[in-house]
């Protein structure tokens, strides 16, 4: 059974819940981090240096990173499912889970951040109105990209659409006065209709 660390309002936590919810496997979830706390004791930090949530634990392998623990859970669980078969599918999966990371989470971190962990008067308007200019720019790239298939990778679920599922959520929920973005919306609606999805995504209020 596989046991993980970290609290399920987590949006990387999400990840890992919401990927092995599709691939109905066995866990153990534990409260960690913010509120739950655990994370900075020895017996943590032995498993996972960076005192950082979620971490995995299948048997004897421990792992952290959520894109990594993902990417781990579609390979040994879901090869040709979670995990595409083909190559170059699989790549190109890969390519929006690091994306999400590396541009679409730095540009609208200042939109969560501001709205969700920052009490209203201490809220930076300018640096709130100036990220969601950004993420919004991105989120156009991401509806440009879904118009040319159904899913992230393809035409099929895969891995690549968990970490893009995890922050429209909040795109969604956080900048109201967005454009249209037909080709993301008809994509979320199938996203949300998933059981995995709305178990450990969906029904989750954002904190």
């Amino acid at each position: 059974m596989l046991t993980v660390w970290g609290r399920r309002n987590s949006s990387n936590v999400q990840k890992v819940m919401w990927a092995i919810g599709e691939l109905g496997l066995a866990y153990e979830r534990i409260d960690a981090g913010l509120e739950f706390g655990g994370n900075d004791t020895p017996a943590y930090l032995a498993m996972n240096p960076t005192g950082l949530v979620p971490t995995l634990k299948d048997g004897d392998f421990i792992l952290w990173e959520s894109n990594s623990i993902v990417r781990y859970l579609a390979n040994r669980y879901g090869q040709g499912a979670l995990e595409p078969a083909d190559p170059k599918t699989r790549a190109l999966a890969s390519q929006w889970m690091d994306w999400q990371m590396s541009a679409f989470l730095p540009a609208f971190w200042d939109v969560f951040h501001g709205l969700v962990r920052t009490p209203p008067e201490k809220r930076n308007y300018a640096a709130i109105a100036e990220a969601k200019t950004k993420a919004v720019a991105l989120a156009e790239i991401f509806d440009a990209e879904l118009a040319r298939h159904a899913y992230v990778a393809g035409d099929t679920f895969s891995m690549g659409d968990i970490p893009m599922g995890i922050r429209m959520y909040r795109f969604r929920q956080l900048i109201s006065d967005r454009p249209a973005l037909p080709n993301m919306e008809r994509w979320y609606a199938t996203i949300e209709k998933r059981p995995a999805y709305h178990e450990h995504v969906g029904s989750i209020p954002l904190t």
